[in-house]
């Protein structure tokens, strides 16, 4: 489910017409102004700005022009912007709503509201009436509360006034009993009319405030009852609606404070697994503490009202609480006899239902019954909130020098939640190391003997099984790999694997299984294996989708899932990963549909169910960006189509042929030259090598992994560079990019204009340019600043890393604020990989020898070393 309205990376707030800023607060300032029904994302943030301003109606006015110390006082603390963040809707972007972008629109708000007051002519109230229509009658009437204290027997311990704002031109605005309205306005009806509207509207909806007004007791000071305070309290929601001020601060800070029945959820356990019963403890609490039998008995006699405890004034709903003592007292036998599960139990502190659905938060269930982790659970749950306290067991050297710091905390994490059963999801950034922490667990898990029986399953696509393998040999060489698919295993391997999957795959620590084979190997299911990971998780979004169906019929003693696109802000999303790591936590499909559909204003149960669930760390988190290079380079191998593969065997063939026939050394280097060309060519699309505009992605193992990476760049509401070496193939990775993308993007190359480049450059810039910029590595590898950009990737290779280098500086140079992410395309098995290593392995020697390039190096090689360098390792790409 998704808003029209955004959240950038930036911290910005957009429209889907990209019209709506609040870079100076005027964009709050809009949507307080609005009275319409609006979008979920608008309505929330209008409501947020709405409670502030009530806040403020509330506040005394200011002695001069400056609002310094009322926005302090009403400012929203942090209990307040956890609440908020609780309740928000899966709006794009919401990844980036943290509480410092909270209290960031606070600010812009209270500089406009700022920048607003100096310039108006009257006071504050009239400043805030002012801003919109609705508001027009804000604080023009106050409801006031306060104790008794002249009431010796104890039956009216309260007492209510009305009064109304009187200002004349020489003295400050005042609040004065509403019955000096009628003197005031004795001569004019109209003016008397106006002061009593509010009233009037709250009358229609308060059988209390409409007995006050009929009778003309609103008028006069009133002793109340603590029922009729308590009727007062309840309606407080419905006089703020008619823009009435409610002031009972004399009393509590807020509100009263209201005894609850608190639920400890795993009070005793001291350990427990995804297998274990967990008990509870049910007391009834005033804030958090537990109240004796006495003060339990004094609350059940007292009417429903308010009732003095413990030197307070306390809500008293003796029905309420005896109808949940009732209810905990049978839930107890009940658990006593069968317990509860971990899943029920997660379900209960969440706040969900106990029979599979969801519920909302803003119930009396809410209001009066609270849930909370004890013992071993609590501990748990603690750790996987603050995944940086967790020590894990002992990595090997090498590997833990290698993980940065929050690397090492999602290692923890991984580790301490799946160990006690429960799955989770690692959503961390594109760029951040998901595989690298995901071979740091399988390690552990080795080490201490998980993996003895069976290996872990990974799950993934099939454009990622060269870059595991690779990451693989690069940090965990000790892990035993095995690739489950025909063509990456010999007959005999691939006959031992079918006669005997769990004696074969008892070899191993890791099986690598594709989404599209693991519905053709049935035998899987009948395993139980010690882990399941599915990497790309958005890949089983689609809960009716056979590969969805497929995975979730794994047995797997542990759960992980990895994606990074966002899965808060896709509800659709969220059912199918959660019933693969943790089954049963989010209620049947069913009944999460209709929870979704019924959702309004508070998303609060459900992000309290998968928070501790879900891992996310971003680039833009100035806690990640402290602990990482400015500029990370990674290898993303790419597959070949068998177009591709058989196209590229046959210019190796030809190449072959041409050199054993051609002997002098001028002609044999531009023959060289001009076959390395056509392998790039090959690489990079074969329309691009025969010369044909079709262009299909399914043709090319570059396009697919593209795409691919856009979905994540394109979920983050980032922008990209595409760079090639080949002018003839800008416009088709454009036009392959603005299918992936859905909007257009832009295109430079040799041939564009000099005058156009200043304005292609500026278009990008923008904050709603285009999402793309495809430009050809020797028109634009030097001279523009694209610092829009926090993705750079090379389609095909320079193989000059000083070129390369001042390409992906287009992006990384003074004005860039984030993480810059640069992707360099290789195909595996082919010269596009032979090559990098070449120049890897070469880094050490003197720049000049690398000057002009690895094309130097290749053709100084002889025939027989050229052909090897050239061949196609069908294995490697995956043929």
């Amino acid at each position: 489910m998704e808003s029209e309205l955004h959240i950038t990376p930036q911290g910005n707030l957009r429209d889907a017409e990209g019209t709506f800023q609040n870079g100076n607060g005027s964009g709050l300032l809009e949507l307080l102004q609005k009275t319409e029904k609006l979008p979920e994302g608008k309505l929330y943030f209008r409501q947020i700005i709405s409670g502030r301003i009530r806040r403020l109606s509330n506040q005394e006015e200011p002695e001069g022009r400056e609002l310094a110390a009322v926005f302090a006082a009403t400012r929203p603390d942090a209990a307040e912007c956890a609440q908020a963040l609780l309740a928000a809707p899966p709006v794009v972007g919401v990844e980036y709503l943290d509480a410092a972008l909270l209290l960031r629109f606070h600010d812009e708000f209270e500089a406009a509201l700022q920048e607003g007051f100096k310039i108006f002519a009257g006071g504050f109230a009239e400043y805030l009436r002012s801003l919109a229509p609705a508001w027009r009658n804000v604080g023009k009437v106050a409801f006031h509360l306060a104790e008794n204290k002249g009431d010796a027997s104890g039956k009216h311990p309260f007492a209510f006034l009305a009064s109304y704002i009187h200002r004349t031109e020489n003295e400050r605005p005042r609040h004065l009993p509403l019955a000096t309205a009628l003197k005031a306005y004795a001569n004019d009806r109209e003016a008397l009319k106006a002061v009593l509207a509010p009233i009037v509207h709250a009358a229609n909806g308060s059988a209390f405030i409409r007995d006050l007004l009929e009778s003309r007791r609103i008028f006069q000071p009133i002793a109340l009852g603590s029922a009729q305070a308590y009727t007062f309290l309840k309606e407080i929601p419905l006089y703020e609606d008619a823009n009435i001020l409610v002031r009972i601060n004399k009393l509590w800070k807020n509100k009263p404070p209201r005894a609850k029945m608190v639920v400890t959820v795993g009070s005793r356990n001291t350990h427990f697994d995804s297998r274990s019963l967990l008990d509870f403890k049910a007391e009834i609490c005033l804030d958090g503490e537990a109240l004796t039998d006495e003060e339990v008995a004094a609350l059940l006699k007292a009417e429903d009202g308010l009732v003095r405890i413990r030197n307070q004034w306390v809500v008293a709903d003796a029905q309420t609480i005896a109808g949940l003592l009732a209810k905990w007292k049978e839930a107890r036998e009940i658990a006593h006899a069968e317990g509860l599960t971990i899943v029920e139990g997660l379900r209960l502190l969440a706040g969900a239902e106990a029979d599979g659905g969801l519920s909302g938060s803003n119930g009396t269930a809410e209001q009066d019954c609270v849930f909370r982790a004890g013992g071993e659970l609590k501990r748990l749950l603690d750790d996987m909130g603050e995944p940086s306290s967790i020590s894990v067991p002992r990595l090997p050297d090498s590997l833990e020098a290698t993980l940065r710091g929050y690397q090492a905390a999602g290692v923890g994490y991984l580790w301490r939640a799946t160990t006690f059963g429960l799955g989770v999801c690692l959503a961390d950034d594109m760029g951040l190391g998901k595989t690298l922490q995901l071979l740091a667990v399988f390690s552990i898990w080795k080490n201490t003997g998980v993996l003895d029986k069976l290996p872990a399953l990974l799950v993934l696509p099939a454009t990622l099984l060269a870059n595991w393998r690779s990451e693989a040999a690069k940090f965990t060489p000790w892990l035993k790999l095995v690739t489950l698919h025909n063509s990456s295993m010999d007959k005999r391997e691939w006959g031992d694997f079918k006669g005997n999957p769990c004696v074969f795959l008892s070899r191993f620590d890791v099986a690598l299984v594709t989404y599209g084979m693991l519905s053709r190997l049935g035998e899987l299911a009948k395993l139980d294996f010690p882990a399941v990971v599915a990497d790309e998780a958005q890949a089983i979004k689609n809960p009716g989708s056979s590969q969805s169906r497929t995975l979730r019929s794994i047995h797997g003693a542990r759960r992980i899932a990895m994606t990074g696109t966002p899965v808060e802000n896709r509800l659709s999303d969220l059912w199918s990963i959660f019933d693969f790591i943790n089954p049963g936590l989010l209620g049947s499909l069913r009944s999460f549909q209709k929870f979704s559909k019924g959702l309004e204003e508070d998303y609060s149960p459900l992000r309290k169910l998968t928070k501790p669930f879900i891992l996310r760390r971003l680039k833009t988190d100035k806690r990640i960006i402290a602990d990482l290079p400015d500029k990370t380079e990674v290898n993303v191998f790419c597959g070949l189509s068998k177009k591709q593969a058989a196209l590229y065997s046959k210019c190796v063939d030809d190449m072959k042929h041409e050199l054993e026939t051609e002997d002098e050394s001028i002609r044999r280097r531009g023959l060289v030259l001009a076959y390395l060309m056509r392998f790039k060519q090959i690489c990079n699309h074969p329309d691009q090598y025969l010369g044909v505009g079709a262009y299909a992605p399914a043709d090319s193992g570059k396009f697919q992994r593209l795409a691919e990476i856009v979905e994540v760049v394109a979920s983050r509401q980032e922008k990209m560079l595409v760079f090639t070496q080949f002018r003839e193939m800008t416009g088709p990775i454009a036009d392959f990019l603005a299918q992936c993308f859905g909007k257009e993007g832009l295109v430079l190359h040799g041939g564009t204009p000099v005058k156009e480049r200043s304005r292609l450059v500026a278009d990008f810039q923008r904050e709603d340019g285009p999402p793309f910029f495809v430009l050809s590595l020797k028109a634009a590898g030097t001279g523009l600043n694209l610092t829009a950009a926090s993705h750079v990737v090379h389609f095909d290779r320079w193989w000059n890393p000083a070129v390369e280098n001042q390409a992906s500086d287009r992006a990384f140079r003074i004005g860039q604020k984030r993480n810059v992410l640069v992707h360099k395309f290789l195909c595996k098995g082919t010269l596009e990989e032979k090559i990098d290593e070449l120049i890897m392995d070469k880094q050490s020697m003197a720049d000049e020898l690398l000057h002009e390039g690895a094309e130097k190096l290749v053709t100084a090689m002889g025939t027989d070393e050229l052909v090897s360098l050239v061949s196609l390792n069908a294995e490697a790409a995956d043929i």
